[in-house]
């Protein structure tokens, strides 16, 4: 990747999208952020592409005196796209649409078994299955004569003007892929849905060049390539095979944002029938085709709705000594969060949220309110692992790889692993950029996470008994 030329990758994700700029050696020169909302047409939730796209071109516009070779397209999971002709037939659905129970009770009798698809029966939109299921009823004309897209695709068609689909964005719990055939499900081919997909292609396939309207609107070259493109969470399991520490070895990505997503690069054959299909496991399909066996919960969801501000709050630099030093009297007291605030996903679906162990003066005690609900996040997550068969490695990337209670606790609660972190803001893009490049390496190496200090073991098994008293 030796030269002058510039890359872009656009991460749409489900709270943020992102804009980054990038040499050809691996190296950041720019990033730009949007706050992402959810319209609503017809009562219904949906994806704001059009506001999403004019920021898109904005962004774009802003690199046009850089020499940008390529643009390579990141999305979250959850999004379908219909395309008549050259334009959308009509918005995408927001997964956290809730659809009507009949329909979905409908749905769920059509459903492969976990065993086929390593996909489980989530609420809402969640499976992708459920939302195409419910858009040919609101919108059957248009589905009659629709081109399928996952999200991550929609953005590089918007980009080249060319319709294709990808495994990695087929293969994420949307009821559509069998992991072990490397095709679509009996479910996708029974409802003619895999014939209405665009032609599956891999991630990082060139579909085509910058379209002339946008090389236009933007200042662009129109000799701009557009890579296919993937799923963002099997973006950041790219970029992790990129530090010395995990390539090639029995290792664990953690990527942490609006959801917690544990994918194991085990080194043993893995099925969906290892996995407990009712805790939120599932098999991911990597960017290679490889089924990926995970787990996940919504813990940047969960720990906004405790401190009710930025999620950033729990991570940012200077608060750090102050979250750790409340530790201690939480330990001590047994002050604990049991799950789940979001109620439906996770390991603990049917949990219904609480604090115990609170002191008198806790509505307004931010700091430890704040460490508590990083507490909860790792053992959380440390139930997560456990699920999957974690051990070794774990790397933890993302959003909240800088809060310090989190990762650091998560370190305590697993003594045989070795915990890492990476850069906190940029790996799902310099995933991305692997698929250009398999052999760039990441820069700036991985950084060992020491214990948190305290009880933690003991912690843990309060914390489980008093889960199991309320979910037997």
């Amino acid at each position: 990747m030796a030269g002058t030329g510039s890359y872009i990758v656009v991460d749409v994700g489900k709270t943020l999208s992102k804009v980054t700029l990038w040499n050809r050696d691996g190296r950041l020169l720019d990033r730009k952020v949007r706050s992402n909302q959810s319209i609503v047409q017809d009562g219904v939730r949906r994806l704001d592409v059009a506001g999403t796209g004019t920021w898109l071109q904005d962004a774009l516009a802003s690199y046009a005196a850089e020499p940008i070779e390529m643009i390579i397209p990141v999305a979250h999971g959850a999004g379908v796209v219909a395309l008549d002709g050259d334009h959308l037939a009509f918005a995408p659905l927001d997964y956290e649409q809730p659809i009507p129970s009949d329909v979905m009770a409908a749905y769920r009798d059509e459903r492969d078994p976990f065993a086929v698809t390593g996909s489980p029966a989530l609420p809402d939109g969640l499976n992708l299955g459920a939302q195409l299921f419910w858009l040919e009823r609101l919108h059957q004309a248009e589905m009659a004569r629709a081109t399928l897209l996952p999200w991550a695709q929609y953005w590089s068609w918007f980009l080249s003007g060319r319709a294709v689909s990808e495994v990695t964005s087929l293969g994420c719990h949307t009821d559509l892929w069998n992991p072990s055939r490397a095709s679509f499900s009996p479910l996708a081919e029974r409802m003619g849905w895999a014939r209405k997909f665009a032609p599956v292609v891999p991630a990082s396939e060139i579909v085509g060049m910058l379209r002339p309207d946008l090389a236009r609107v933007t200042g662009l070259p129109e000799t701009v390539r557009v890579l296919a493109g993937l799923h963002d969470s099997n973006a950041a399991l790219l970029a992790a095979q990129g530090f010395m520490e995990i390539a090639r070895k029995e290792a664990t990505i953690l990527s942490t944002g609006t959801w917690f997503v544990a994918m194991r690069l085990a080194q043993e054959s893995l099925t969906a029938g290892t996995l407990p299909e009712a805790r939120d496991t599932l098999v991911n399909v990597s960017a290679h085709g490889w089924p990926v066996p995970s787990a996940r919960f919504m813990g940047g969801r969960e720990i906004e709705t405790v401190i009710e501000f930025d999620t950033r709050r729990v991570d940012i630099k200077p608060d750090q000594p102050k979250l750790l030093a409340a530790v201690p009297a939480l330990l001590e007291r047994g002050t604990m969060m049991l799950p789940t605030l979001a109620p439906g996903f996770g390991p603990f679906p049917d949990g219904e949220a609480r604090w115990i162990g609170t002191p008198d003066d806790w509505a307004d005690d931010w700091h430890a309110r704040r460490a508590g609900i990083c507490l909860y996040a790792a053992l959380v997550a440390d139930t997560c692992l456990d699920l999957i068969g974690s051990k070794e490695r774990l790397l933890i990337e993302g959003r909240f790889a800088e809060a310090d209670v989190f990762v650091r606790a998560l370190a305590a609660l697993r003594p045989d692993t070795q915990v890492f972190v990476a850069n906190a803001h940029n790996d799902v893009s310099f995933g991305a950029l692997r698929l250009v490049n398999s052999l760039l390496e990441a820069k700036g190496g991985l950084r060992r996470v020491a214990s948190l200090e305290g009880d933690l073991a003991a912690y843990r098994a309060k914390w489980q008994q008093q889960v199991e008293r309320v979910t037997a």
